[in-house]
């Protein structure tokens, strides 16, 4: 529901509004006056145009609670709203206000702004030349009910202002101070694996010559040169491939 202020003059006018944010449909404006007596908007005072109430030449009867009620049953937070006949009104939300936010409250006759002192519970705030105070930041202890009051024209009614609670923001997950694992360099991996590929082949030739002599026929024998040369070729490429390791190694090295 958005009204314009929580205090007007008689014969001002104002419209509310139902806001349908929820899903909800078919909203109804209704109002139970200073008397107690309950009415929706278009019985017994305003005018229906849609989702808005339109009240017009207001008296001081005009003065209770406001809400808003759907269709199936929910209702809107109320408000109290005040129509004075006296020269001085305090305009200030008639919604709550948001922890964090700025608020302005201006003390007003039928002409303009007033120099006036504001009070909040009967205490005197301080006293603005220009009419209009502004708390900033509001926090819940600025909750409470505000007045203004002018030595020239009088004093407005009270109205309260209600604080709510800004919504908890869910925190992300602490970062890990602990560094990333470090990858072998591919370089070196690299170098492993043609390693691995150069020597695998004479160690499997080794070992077949090595079961063939073991198994060969009596007085047929092997010529040692041929399995020597195997041994001194993967002697060579262990050595030179050791070495390469060995300086992608120390490279690397912090």
């Amino acid at each position: 529901m958005i009204p314009s202020s929580s205090q007007f003059f008689e014969d001002e006018s104002f419209s509310l509004r139902c806001e349908e944010d929820d899903g909800s449909t078919g909203w109804t404006l209704w109002r139970t006056s200073m008397e107690g007596k309950m009415a929706q908007c278009g019985v017994d005072w305003g005018r229906s145009a849609g989702s808005f109430c339109n009240n017009s030449l207001t008296a001081r009867w005009d003065t209770g609670v406001y809400w808003c009620e759907s269709r199936e049953g929910a209702t809107s937070n109320s408000i109290n709203i005040t129509v004075t006949g006296g020269p001085v009104i305090l305009q200030s939300p008639a919604l709550p206000v948001m922890e964090g936010d700025d608020v302005t409250l201006h003390c007003k006759s039928w002409a303009s702004n007033l120099p006036a002192g504001f009070y909040k519970d009967g205490s005197l705030i301080r006293t603005e030349p220009a009419g209009h105070m502004t708390i900033h930041r509001v926090s819940k202890s600025d909750e409470g009910l505000y007045k203004c009051h002018s030595s020239s024209h009088g004093e407005s009614p009270s109205s309260w202002i209600i604080v709510t609670e800004k919504p908890t923001t869910t925190a992300p997950p602490p970062v890990s101070g602990a560094p990333p694992p470090v990858s072998a360099p591919p370089q070196l991996v690299f170098t492993l694996v043609r390693h691995l590929v150069v020597i695998c082949p004479y160690f499997i030739s080794t070992l077949l010559m090595v079961s063939l002599y073991r198994h060969r026929p009596t007085g047929n024998k092997l010529p040692v040169s041929m399995a020597t040369p195997l041994h001194d070729q993967a002697a060579e490429i262990l050595d030179e491939d050791y070495n390469d390791v060995m300086e992608v190694t120390t490279e690397h090295q912090f």
